[in-house]
């Protein structure tokens, strides 16, 4: 049985993964924490889930790294500059003689659980490197607290180098006057709108345009079940990875 604490145990998240973590029947929920919890109980797990918010995510991070904790990250707002603060901040911990348990640490940080997300992501980034412009329009609940997702963030890294290593440059663009945020925020050289709206869950569009003729690809997430396969794959897999960072759950699905 595999110990399995979860960080941000009450909310909408954290409490779906304790439910279906405790349904398993190779896996044993032995910590459930929360705001103003003890992270004391954790040290017992194997794996650490956290699905909390983006202010409190990378001390969690650290401190779970700093006890030889192995950690599979749901929470948002890990953009290329966050992931690289995770980067320094593990090479600063594994390379510390005076925390020898932080050696032995895996964390997995996943934009998107769902599998069909992982998947448009990479179709994305094969199609990206054919078409001379690409934009992402991504659609969440109106209780998302960052914008734009963690999900739009990646798939605009992994847009940005297909199309670099295909020697493309930014999209065309003649924009000259607008009023501000019209055209989106900019990551990677790839225009991103996001949208929060009531009653949806988590949705993405990945708009592709040409001469003569145009590419979405569009996934959505109709409900939050739709990421529960993709933890549980992470919580049972994440030992197996190297130590230290890895991103996605592309390499858990054969991937690459």
């Amino acid at each position: 049985m595999v110990k399995v604490g979860v960080l941000g145990a009450k909310g909408r998240m954290g409490s779906l993964v304790c439910e279906v973590v405790r349904a398993a029947g190779d896996l044993d929920l032995v910590a459930e924490v929360d705001v103003g919890d003890p992270r004391e109980p954790l040290t017992d797990c194997a794996v650490v889930v956290d699905f909390t918010s983006p202010a409190a995510v990378l001390d969690n991070l650290h401190w779970c790294v700093s006890m030889g904790l192995n950690v599979v990250v749901g929470t948002s707002g890990f953009d290329d500059a966050r992931l690289a603060d995770v980067r320094e901040m593990l090479g600063v911990l594994l390379a510390a003689s005076a925390r020898p348990a932080a050696a032995k640490s895996r964390v997995l940080i996943v934009p998107n659980f769902s599998v069909g997300a992982v998947l448009m992501m990479r179709f994305a980034e094969q199609a990206a490197r054919f078409f001379e412009s690409a934009e992402i329009i991504e659609l969440h609940h109106a209780g998302k607290v960052d914008a734009p997702s963690g999900t739009a963030a990646r798939t605009a890294a992994m847009i940005e180098a297909a199309r670099s290593s295909a020697g493309l440059g930014p999209s065309p663009d003649a924009t000259t006057t607008a009023v501000a945020g019209a055209r989106g925020a900019v990551l990677n050289e790839v225009h991103v709108h996001s949208v929060r709206l009531a009653g949806l869950v988590a949705h993405q569009e990945v708009l592709l345009g040409g001469h003569g003729e145009t590419l979405t690809i569009r996934h959505d997430s109709l409900d939050r079940a739709s990421f529960m396969p993709g933890v549980l794959a992470a919580v049972r897999e994440v030992a197996a990875l190297p130590v230290g960072l890895t991103v996605g759950l592309d390499s858990l699905l054969g991937l690459g």
